[in-house]
């Protein structure tokens, strides 16, 4: 073997990529950062599950009056088209809060059930905001969030809860951030996300892990190459494991060595390839809630790992709906229904249903008003939009949020009405990202004395915490 430095040999190494994945919450543990070092940990585990649903869904077709009153005004704008959903079809549910029916999509069967259940509560339009605001204020020019109803913008302010500012910087990630010393023992980092990079997962200090979803395993995901069984690679890996043991009054090079050798440890838990007894459906969604559960499996038997906190993205795909919206979002919600309902079963299966609170987002809402003609029918980007919560500990069969000009939680379902921005139906938020992401927050772990740091708008609202879970 060449003669090589300390530094080229770390370098040629793949264990480096591994390393890199626990380095910055690795070296705060490790003696870099003191600050959090006397914080007692909680023995009990709570994870987050985010799923992103891309595009912007239709929340006037996910959840629609049915009183008649309010089925009436719905009916009146989308029920001469094909996209107007038929009264008998709805799934009913009663929220206690408001009092009066309402239908779900139709192919939210198992979401209802949820419901019933109090498994599943619903958020009621909920959206970027920089100050509360109502039709009279918006058009008079009042503070709203940059680039309203723009994809990119939006996606980026429901995954920050900075609608004053660009940042890159996730709440989910600056949730992490804040709760790292709930995880003192692990190495592996508390956000991973199954669905690509995402800008919710990205905090000051919390990188998450990317990584693929089933039907990939496991024992398949965080593989050292470079190390076989050849004289070569046998010498290799024992010069690799000597270097780990020297050098270490050096704080620098004792914190790479022990974050190296906790992805080393890591990797080995993730050696196995945990199964389940839940049945998930072949989706893209099922798929990555497939493996989220997987990885909660591997923590609770691997003691490399030993998370207590964990949060984890998702994404599902085609809710831009300008068009052909009826068939579109109708197999969508298929895949969310079905997909949410495995997930919470194989959280039951684990013992830790509830521990784990799921929830949506989406760029934005749609409006009321269609666009197009015919069976292409659709619609075009709104604002306020209404979002699932689902898991043991939420206080589900129930609307929340922030309640508007009708007195409820619910907007008025009215052109040109009290809360629309403009004649097409796009609802303005009475509720906040920065509420609905603080209550999750709190109740993932975050301190009190954090949140004005997590959400610096939140402040600016009456109610920090909804009370949905």
């Amino acid at each position: 073997m060449s003669k090589q430095t300390r530094r080229e040999f770390f370098a040629r190494t793949s264990c480096a990529t591994l390393a890199m994945a626990g380095m910055s919450a690795g070296l705060r543990r490790l003696g870099l950062m003191t600050a959090f070092a006397e914080e007692s940990v909680v023995a009990n585990y709570k994870a987050l599950v985010c799923i992103f649903m891309s595009g912007g869904n239709d929340g006037n077709n996910v959840i629609v009056p049915l009183d008649a009153t309010g089925y009436g005004a719905y009916s009146a704008v989308r029920g001469a088209t094909v996209l107007g959903l038929a009264q008998g079809t709805l799934l009913p549910i009663t929220p206690p809060s408001i009092g009066q029916p309402f239908g779900l999509h139709p192919n939210l069967t198992a979401l209802q059930t949820l419901f019933n259940q109090q498994k599943l509560a619903v958020v009621a339009n909920v959206g970027p905001l920089v100050q509360p605001l109502t039709r009279t204020t918006y058009r008079a020019g009042a503070a709203r969030p940059y680039q309203l109803f723009s994809h990119s913008d939006q996606v980026t302010q429901w995954s920050t809860s900075r609608s004053d500012i660009r940042t890159q910087l996730g709440w989910g990630g600056r949730t992490a951030d804040f709760t790292f010393s709930l995880n003192p023992t692990s190495g592996y980092p508390t956000v991973t996300s199954v669905a690509g990079t995402a800008v919710f997962a990205q905090g000051l200090q919390t990188r998450p892990l990317v990584v693929n979803a089933a039907p990939t395993a496991l024992n398949q995901l965080l593989v050292l190459n470079g190390f076989n069984t050849t004289p070569e690679a046998v010498a290799r890996r024992s010069s690799f494991d000597f270097l780990r043991t020297i050098d270490r009054q050096a704080t620098l090079i004792a914190s790479t060595s022990d974050v190296t050798q906790q992805a080393l440890d890591i990797s080995q838990a993730m050696a196995i390839d945990p199964t389940l007894t839940t049945v998930f459906p072949n989706t893209s969604l099922g798929n990555q809630l497939k493996q989220v559960a997987k990885i909660m499996k591997l923590n609770q038997t691997a003691p490399q790992l030993n998370l207590r906190r964990q949060i984890f993205f998702c994404s599902i795909g085609g809710f831009d709906t300008h068009q052909d919206q009826p068939t579109n979002q109708g197999n969508l919600m298929t895949q969310l229904s079905q997909g949410m309902n495995a997930f919470y079963n194989a959280t039951v299966e684990l013992g830790i249903a509830n521990d784990v609170t799921t929830f949506t987002l989406s760029d934005f809402g749609r409006t009321l008003a269609t666009s197009g003609a015919g069976v292409s029918v659709g619609t075009d980007h709104g604002w306020g939009n209404h979002q699932f919560v689902m898991g043991g500990s939420v206080l589900g069969g129930n609307f929340y949020g922030v309640p508007g000009s009708n007195g409820t939680v619910f907007p008025t379902l009215q052109l040109s009405g009290p809360d629309d921005t403009d004649s097409r139906g796009r609802w303005i938020p009475t509720c906040s990202v920065d509420q609905y992401a603080a209550t999750l927050a709190t109740w993932f772990g975050v301190a009190p004395s954090d949140l004005p740091t997590v959400f610096p708008l939140l402040g600016r609202f009456s109610t920090p915490n909804l009370g949905f879970v």
